[in-house]
């Protein structure tokens, strides 16, 4: 049935990382909360609203060209106005309105409230003036216990008041004053959810405390809540995403939340696998290691942030650990469960870093048989105290650095991908199709980030199902695994 012309369409384009897509989601059940129909294509909608990343440079052009392609559509398609939000939105506000006028409207977080309205103003050919980018880590009371109370916009937090007694299907409801109203853009058995925003630590290579702000946590019921109706929408498996998991429940009075939040999430109606994402090795305690390990449905999996292993570059850093200490917690880990999977990302070239100091990083690289590894060159963020370091290593060996210790990365990771062969794996099915064939993940494989599993002698598998699967081949970080059983019925 066709739409009647003055149906509102809205497309979210999203970018960056799983934070940004519960964000877009939470956009996504305002706006369809308020009326406004929710399209695929960016072409299809009145408006585009592209949900930025502000992390690095490359992320940040990333944005750049697809609010540009955005407004290549307003001359050959339905599209009227662009509009930017997310972290490079909030970041910089005014300042990328200026540089970037294509875009109709520059939205910060204190818009997310507003949504409707602030797209509605700029739909009709108003304007929204864009904010002035400030330290968001000042807007809240500097100790944690305080900041449950304040009136602060926290992205995938929500804060409506009330929902809509009407809400249109698939939105989520509002349970409380932080629980958000949320619409699912993709469908598919994955979804995140959100356990806090914000970071209270102070590495000297990151920005993202001072747009994103200081740390506060999700209340369990809210989080509960959410991933309940996220398995009435379909969802097998939840990762659980924040700036930093490890400090979740600093802020409730119990640091060691997460511990009793994860058993209560296992026991949700349709949820078959829970993983917990960003992990602050210095914040890592044994109890919660052992409710990694040994809770069912509970993923045995560790999102370590290691950023490098050498001591010097580690404080450079603001950061703690070595790589003995470092070893050591993965064994502890690996004690608990051999096949626990492991990823991490490093930066490499960072101003001092020695030939010794990469050296260290490789050393440990080679210990510690990791599944997932992400390497990135240091450039400069503005803000952030490393940008003021001298040391500075000249861009060519900060290239030769990151395309030494990405093959080195690659290598090792196909080796223990090799490691895996013969194990028996539980794979979640995510897509089936002709060319690629069936394929998933297992356990110790996060979406997008890490490997997939390519199962041979299924049968009539859809997504959404769990396989129980032997690794039989490698390629790459990939593995190929036969398929041995379903597990349970109506999965």
């Amino acid at each position: 049935m066709p739409h009647p012309p003055e149906t509102r369409t809205v497309a979210l384009v999203t970018l960056g990382c799983a934070r940004n897509e519960v964000d877009s989601e939470e956009l996504a059940g305002r706006l369809a909360a308020d009326g406004w129909e929710l399209v695929e294509d960016a072409a299809a909608a009145d408006v585009a609203v592209v949900n930025t990343c502000g992390f690095v440079e490359a992320a940040k052009k990333d944005s750049v060209d697809a609010l540009l392609e955005a407004n290549d559509l307003k001359d050959h398609g339905r599209t009227q106005a662009v509009v930017a939000v997310g972290c490079m939105a909030e970041r910089y506000g005014k300042e990328l309105a200026d540089a970037l006028p294509e875009a109709d409207g520059v939205l910060g977080f204190d818009d997310y409230a507003d949504i409707s309205d602030r797209l509605q103003t700029i739909l009709s050919g108003g304007v929204h003036a864009p904010h002035t980018p400030r330290d968001r880590r000042k807007l809240l009371p500097l100790a944690p216990a305080e900041r449950q109370d304040a009136a602060v916009a926290l992205p995938g937090h929500g804060q409506a008041a009330e929902a809509p007694a009407d809400l249109p299907a698939g939105v989520a409801p509002a349970s409380g004053p932080r629980a958000p109203l949320r619409r699912r853009l993709e469908g598919g058995p994955v979804a995140s959810v959100k356990l806090a925003s914000g970071c209270d630590r102070r590495c000297s290579f990151c920005a993202i405390p001072s747009f994103r702000g200081s740390f506060v946590s999700r209340r369990p019921a809210d989080v509960l809540g959410e991933t309940r109706w996220l398995a009435g929408e379909g969802v097998k498996e939840i990762m659980l995403v924040s700036e930093n998991n490890t400090s979740y429940g600093k802020d409730l009075g119990d640091i060691r939340l997460l511990e009793s939040l994860l058993p209560s999430l296992a026991e949700v109606d349709g949820i078959e696998r829970i993983r917990v994402s960003y992990l602050q090795p210095a914040e890592m305690r044994p109890g919660l290691i052992d409710v990694l390990t040994s809770t069912p449905k509970v993923a045995p999996y560790f999102d370590l942030s290691f950023q490098h292993s050498a001591p010097g570059v580690l404080r450079a850093m603001r950061r703690f650990g070595d790589t003995e200490r470092f070893v050591d917690l993965l064994e502890q880990i690996r004690a608990k469960a051999p096949e626990a999977g492991v990823r991490s990302n490093f930066i490499v070239g960072f101003p001092g870093e020695s030939e010794a100091d990469l050296e260290e990083l490789e050393r440990f690289l080679g210990a510690a048989r990791l599944d997932a590894i992400g390497v990135f060159g240091y450039s400069d963020e503005e803000g952030t105290e490393a940008a003021g370091y001298e040391a500075k290593l000249d861009p060519d060996v900060v290239a030769e650095r990151l395309s030494r210790v990405s093959r080195l990365a690659e290598e090792l990771t196909a080796q223990r991908a090799e490691e895996r062969l013969g194990e028996t794996l539980s794979v979640l099915v995510e897509s089936v199709d002709e060319e690629d064939g069936v394929v998933g993940r297992a356990a110790h494989q996060a979406p997008e980030t890490d490997g997939q599993v390519v199962l041979t002698g299924g049968g009539d598998l859809v997504p959404g199902m769990f396989v129980t699967a032997k690794a039989v081949a490698a390629q790459g970080v990939d593995l190929v695994a036969e398929c041995l059983a379903v597990e349970g019925a109506g999965r």
